[in-house]
């Protein structure tokens, strides 16, 4: 193997690597916004851990995640809950970078 090759596998095994560690991130953050999302619901216990599988779910499913924040603003509007889609998208950066940093550290 010529040491193009080795650094060409090394570049495709450190791509892997990222995208392992990006798609745990987001589904970690998608979770997080569930669980927040059911709390503003009303929901605890064992019906918001649903509601936030069920958040990841649909996350991993469709994989995008503009479809997850527009779910949980249908619910908020459903609800009466006063969150914007602005906030809500805010509540999910934070919760990625919550999500990216756990997961790169440990």
């Amino acid at each position: 193997m010529s040491t193009f090759d080795k650094r060409e596998d090394a570049y495709e095994n450190k791509f892997a690597h990222d995208e392992e560690l990006q798609f745990k991130a987001l589904a970690r953050a998608h979770k997080l916004l569930g669980l927040w999302a059911a709390e503003k619901l009303g929901k605890s216990g064992t019906a918001a851990e649903d509601y936030a599988k069920d958040l990841v779910a649909e996350g991993v499913a469709d994989h995008d995640s503009k479809k997850v924040v527009a779910a949980v603003l249908k619910e908020f509007t459903a609800a009466g809950v006063a969150q914007s889609e602005h906030q809500i998208v805010r509540h999910f950066e934070e919760f990625r970078a919550q999500a990216l940093d756990a997961v790169k550290n440990g």
